[in-house]
């Protein structure tokens, strides 16, 4: 069956797409839509309409044909002849017009869409830019400044705002073909013209001075690193300075550099890496879940306030236990406030925030939990305290309640041990802020029951989580890669570097934060309270801790303190350097014994990635995660990774295991084999020249 058909309304071309499930761009729907546009320029026809079936528009490119030979025709040649025709083509947009499927409907000569259909050019989040003429036709339809910001964040917008950028003409209220053929009547009774975006010229001197290099210094910052929003700067700029087909040319360009790099390569497995992520290995598909009518949150500090924002979002009743009312009304005014926030940067209107909030209600009784689908409980990392609260909750709540600890580090099993349903046990650990952070790691018990683990998967997807499957051991996946990268900053730091050297080397690397402005973030106090709960041997070598516990014993715990590793304006909290810290360095140093030395930015940053990396084998080794993309997903969701790097063992995988194995080794030699003993299946890889990606499809 053809997934183009053609049919004559009057004197109405129209041309239906029908390739579910998103009528994607493929070889197939090219030609066919290629093949009808040829045809209907000799028929009856007057004007052409573009409609597809199904529940969206073209909703973009095939991405499973990325890295394969092309198929003929290409997309630009389909999108050439639209725009050459003698007759109007009329793209009716429904669903989501995105990227290749946006571009042909730019290349249209009008372009209608419903209410509830969004439109954008997406490319850039896979390390592209647009290829069939998005950075030459938008600019001319809604300016420069518009199409930079639309194309550099790559995020859809409503039908509405599109019409408000000239890239809609024609907004329809109801049945969208109806109302697609009433305004191409419109249109042929007035002769309206053949409107080529093409045709449309630019005027340089409407541009503002320096508005391209202000841009690009913008996304400097927005983008560190990444190819592809530069890349979108220049073609855009060509859109102005240069004819269409040259700026045609060098999107083309471009887009091939961007489609070859690296960077696209680690985005792109990102975007799969997120949808194998949910898929639990051993777990049938139809396998039945609980049903999640209401949620019961134990903790209304931030954690669990922005937990229960996630759940009120999607119309998920909520019920906030808190230890007396002063402490519910505090939590219910940080909840309130997080949504005028969200409500003043447009994210939802006065009467979404009313309904969410009337949602969400506190009470100081666990007997009021009897009747709740799921408890979250999200107190302080305290096991005395979370097993009294399980004990409490197995007694309160219905049998088939699913109970889950948002414990970030903390033995599931020995939680799961203060009740008699452990297998209604599981960790749901949020990320913070948990109403922003995508991430949700899902901590599988000892004893978990397989619809538990299915249920809070699934559920996941429902408050728009990227869920990951981790095993129970001490910090799941995420956690406990962060304290070999933690163990290596410290002692790079106590070695000889300082503490902008490391941030600058790993945030001109990519990562959102350095890890000495993250420590200031959280709070130096943190770690420092846990390791004072520890004995001396149990604390580790004092070279990966004494400096910071030196800082905060001066009273130096970072941003809420105003100084930390380094000083803050009380006013804006921008952070300056403080020579007070590396006096404090150098002083631990010399205690300990260490002789410091240059450290160059080389080290600092390969013995922070590949301690990650290290740890990250011996967990796929222990079969903690599933598969090495889950991994990547919770460091670039959870942690800061820089997504165009792909996550840490995405990155291994392109540098080479073996060149991994042999830095290790030579660190071995230079610092001993305590921190760095390479893992064996590091080691088993990198001697059969096999990549973690390789070992992966393996065992499938």
């Amino acid at each position: 069956m053809s997934s183009v058909s053609y049919e004559l309304i009057g004197d109405i071309g129209v041309i239906r797409l029908n390739n579910p499930p998103v009528n994607a761009l493929s070889q197939g729907l090219r030609e066919g839509i290629w093949g009808a546009i040829k045809n209907a320029q000799g028929d009856a026809s007057k004007a052409l309409v573009l409609v597809c079936e199904g529940r969206t528009f073209i909703a973009g490119a095939d991405i499973t044909e990325f890295g394969k030979p092309p198929q003929a025709p290409a997309l630009s040649e389909v999108i050439a002849e639209i725009e050459n025709s003698c007759k109007p083509v009329i793209a009716a947009i429904h669903g989501t017009a995105l990227g290749g499927g946006f571009e042909v409907a730019l290349a249209c000569h009008y372009r209608c869409a419903i209410a509830s259909a969004k439109v954008g050019l997406p490319e850039v989040k896979l390390g592209l830019l647009p290829g069939a003429g998005g950075t030459q036709r938008t600019p001319r339809l809604a300016g420069v400044a518009a199409a930079l910001e639309l194309i550099t964040k790559g995020s859809p917008i409503p039908a509405s705002k599109a019409k408000s950028m000239k890239l809609i003409d024609r907004a329809i209220d109801d049945d969208l073909l109806e109302g697609a053929l009433a305004f191409t009547r419109e249109l042929i009774t007035n002769e309206a013209p053949l409107r080529r975006v093409r045709d449309i010229v630019i005027d340089p001197d409407s541009i503002p001075e320096g508005l391209f290099d202000d841009f690009r210094k913008r996304l400097e910052k927005r983008s560190r690193g990444q190819l592809a929003p530069q890349h979108i700067v220049t073609c855009i700029e060509a859109a102005v300075h240069q004819p269409f087909d040259q700026g045609l040319a060098k999107e083309l360009d471009l887009f091939i550099e961007c489609l070859l790099s690296s960077q696209s390569a680690a985005l792109r497995h990102l975007f799969f890496a997120e949808r194998t992520a949910t898929k639990v290995t051993g777990l049938p598909k139809d396998l039945p879940t609980r049903e999640i009518k209401s949620v019961g949150i134990i903790g209304g500090g931030t954690m669990g306030g922005g937990i229960a924002m996630n759940f009120a979002n999607v119309g998920i009743p909520v019920k906030l236990v808190e230890i007396d009312q002063t402490a519910i009304n505090r939590g219910l005014a940080v909840i309130d406030k997080n949504y005028t926030i969200s409500m003043q940067k447009g994210k939802l209107t006065e009467g979404q925030k009313t309904h969410c909030l009337s949602l969400i209600s506190g009470t100081t009784d666990y007997a009021d939990l009897a009747d709740v689908d799921l408890v979250i409980e999200a107190v302080f990392e305290n096991m005395e305290l979370k097993q009294e609260i399980f004990a409490k909750l197995d007694h309160s709540c219905k049998p088939d309640t699913i109970l889950a600890t948002n414990t970030s580090y903390q033995d599931i099993d020995q939680i799961a041990a203060a009740t008699n349903r452990p297998q209604d046990v599981i960790g749901m650990h949020f990320f913070s802020p948990a109403n922003v952070m995508k991430l949700l790691e899902v901590v599988r018990g000892s004893q978990s029951a397989d619809d538990v683990i299915a249920t809070a998967m699934q559920l996941a997807k429902t408050i728009k989580k990227v869920p990951v499957l981790a095993i129970n051991c001490y910090g799941f996946i995420g956690n406990r890669m962060l304290h070999p990268y933690g163990r290596e900053s410290q002692l790079c730091l106590i070695e000889g570097s300082t503490p902008e050297q490391i941030d600058s080397v790993m945030q001109s690397w990519g990562m959102a934060m350095g890890p000495m402005a993250v420590g200031d973030l959280a709070g130096l106090d943190i770690g420092y309270k846990a390791r004072q709960g520890l004995s001396e041997s149990g604390r580790g070598d004092p070279k990966t801790y004494c400096i910071a516990d030196a800082l905060v014993e001066m009273g130096r715990l970072g941003q809420k303190s105003g100084a930390g590793y380094y000083r803050y304006d009380p006013e804006t909290r921008a952070r300056s350097s403080d020579p007070e810290v590396l006096e404090v360095i150098e002083a631990q140093a010399k205690r300990q014994g260490v002789v410091r030395r240059e450290i160059s930015d080389e080290e600092i940053l390969n013995r922070l990635t590949f301690a990650l990396i290290n740890e990250g084998a011996k967990i796929l080794e222990e079969g903690i995660a599933q598969r090495p993309s889950d991994i990547d997903v919770v460091y670039v969701y959870g942690y800061g990774f820089p997504p165009h790097r792909g996550g840490p063992m995405h990155y291994a995988d392109s540098i080479g295991l073996k060149e991994i194995y042999e830095k290790i080794c030579t660190f071995r030699q230079q610092h001993g084999d305590t921190y760095w003993t390479p893992a064996p299946l590091l080691e088993r890889l990198a001697q059969e020249g096999k990549t973690f990606a390789q070992w992966a499809d393996g065992k499938i």
